[in-house]
């Protein structure tokens, strides 16, 4: 069983704090703020907490239709949170889950860098493709900076 991990990190000027708080509304803010990559983002079971299972159902500018997973942490002193997915065609087929751990780490500057990584486990001997992890990391960094830009555009709300 191969197991491929993917680190992503981006700088922003807002605090962690702040972007933690945004990106803890990732199930309303999703689907208005990339549109193209997620049309909606369901909670079939829990309270959004711990333990909770979502299903994400993704747009037109990706390659895949759904995906569901679990929350498998939410620590917001720590401004960090991981979920695992383990069901949809965003496992390809050659995936047996992947699991997230997204951070927001406090930098000098009173801002944040967002890290998220990825830890694939693979199904035998099969890996993720080049190709897929390169799309996933612009993805996510698309979206990071969507939703860095809503909470900008609404200092109110955050």
């Amino acid at each position: 069983m191969a197991v491929v991990t993917v680190e992503i990190e981006v700088s922003s000027s807002l605090p962690a704090a702040k972007l933690f708080k945004v990106f803890s509304d990732f199930d309303t803010l999703a689907p208005k703020v990339e549109p193209e990559t997620y049309k909606a983002v369901n909670i079939i079971e829990g309270d959004g907490g711990v333990g909770t299972i979502k299903s994400i159902t993704y747009g037109d500018g990706v390659p895949f239709t759904s995906s569901k997973h679990k929350v498998d942490t939410v620590d917001t002193s720590n401004f960090s949170l991981t979920y695992t997915i383990f069901e949809g065609d965003v496992l390809m087929g050659i995936v047996e889950s992947a699991n997230h751990h997204v951070k927001f780490v406090p930098s000098a500057d009173g801002g944040a860098v967002y890290k998220h990584t990825v830890v694939f486990t693979c199904k035998g001997d099969n890996t993720v493709p080049e190709d897929t992890i390169n799309l996933m990391k612009e993805g996510f960094k698309k979206s990071f900076k969507g939703f860095e830009a809503y909470a900008i555009a609404h200092p109110e709300a955050y």
